[in-house]
């Protein structure tokens, strides 16, 4: 087996699949949360009791899209995997948690690491029950099948679009849902689903986390399309992960004027002789010029205390850059060679 598998991997060129593959592992989450607990500790208290919030749902939220990620890495599956798919068409966007790429199913996943109990009524309603201790109460919640089907109809849109064959874009349209699935997955082990009274349709796009692994080999088994070999696999894969852009939606947003006001009065003492360096002043020029290349407030490049940081520090390479609050994988891989360039050319 071990052969045929060198033997095929020389004439395609494509590693044989064997296991999941991630073509994108990272999520626009992680770069919200590493931005929010920078801003945190430059907020004024109010706006930094509301940050702090945000933090613990972000948090909860990336909790839950780890346990999916662990299920999917140990599946022993062939699949190519892309986690956080943002992209845009015609006005309208999509923020798809994870896109699967099977030998016969593309999904469309869907990750809830939802808190209480949620029942699903015969309508298709969701409704959640949380205790508050001497008292329950029951709320409805905007339906998360609504909210990827909505995904999956405008990556169907697109994928229409880039097709200019006539014939191959009914045939496409027509088959459509025989291999694109979506599901709505439930990160939290704790939550009590209840779906006994929902129709079936519905039941068969929402599960448990615990269960995704032997949904994905069911619905493999059961569908009568062809197989996929490795390498389209991997061509398709990569022709979604094209579409990615970074998500312009950003959690701060909500707290800019405060946040504006706290970088803007930064006491002056603190920044001592710092300001008249020409790295200060050479790091300030590039921040304000990739805010403006960007669309994005200065700050959200780095803010006055993380600029100090970069001089006192002065990081001779991306490990020691990421040592700084605030500036993870996706921050240094942006902004990382040029900051240091300027550091080392000073």
């Amino acid at each position: 087996m071990v052969i045929l598998d060198h033997i095929k991997e020389a004439v395609t060129g494509v590693k044989p699949l064997s296991a999941p593959v991630f073509l994108k592992e990272t999520s626009d989450s992680a770069v919200q949360l590493e931005k929010l607990k920078a801003l945190s500790k430059i907020a004024s208290p109010d706006v930094k009791a509301n940050i702090e919030r945000d933090i613990k749902l972000l948090e909860y939220g990336i909790k839950g899209e780890n346990q999916l990620s662990f299920e999917l890495k140990n599946s022993h599956m062939p699949m190519v995997v892309i986690h956080d798919l943002f992209f845009e068409h015609e006005g309208l966007t999509a923020q798809i948690d994870y896109l699967i790429i099977t030998q016969k199913q593309i999904l469309i996943l869907e990750c809830k690491n939802l808190f209480g109990n949620i029942t699903v009524d015969n309508q298709g309603n969701f409704f959640r029950t949380l205790n508050y201790g001497k008292h329950w109460k029951k709320e409805g919640i905007y339906s998360p099948i609504t909210q990827n089907q909505r995904h999956m109809s405008l990556l169907k849109k697109k994928r229409l679009a880039d097709k200019k064959n006539l014939i191959t874009r009914v045939g496409f349209e027509r088959y459509f849902d025989d291999f694109h699935k979506s599901i709505v997955v439930i990160a939290n082990p704790k939550t009590v689903l209840d779906v006994k009274y929902a129709k079936k349709d519905v039941k068969n796009k929402i599960i448990r986390c615990d269960q995704l692994i032997d949904y994905i080999k069911n619905l493999e088994n059961n569908s009568k399309e062809v197989k996929s070999s490795d390498k389209e696999m991997m061509k398709l894969a990569e022709y979604f992960l094209s579409w990615n852009r970074d998500n312009p939606v950003d959690y701060t947003e909500k707290y800019k004027i405060e946040i504006e006001k706290v970088i803007e009065t930064e006491p002056k003492k603190s920044r001592g002789p710092v300001e008249e360096t020409s790295l200060y002043q050479k790091l300030k020029d590039f921040r304000y010029e990739k805010s403006k290349e960007e669309g994005i407030k200065a700050y959200y490049i780095f803010t006055n205390a993380q600029l100090e940081n970069i001089i006192e520090v002065k990081p001779k390479n991306l490990n020691e850059l990421r040592n700084i609050s605030g500036f993870g994988d996706k921050k240094c891989e942006k902004y990382g060679r040029e900051i240091l360039e300027m550091v080392n050319r000073r």
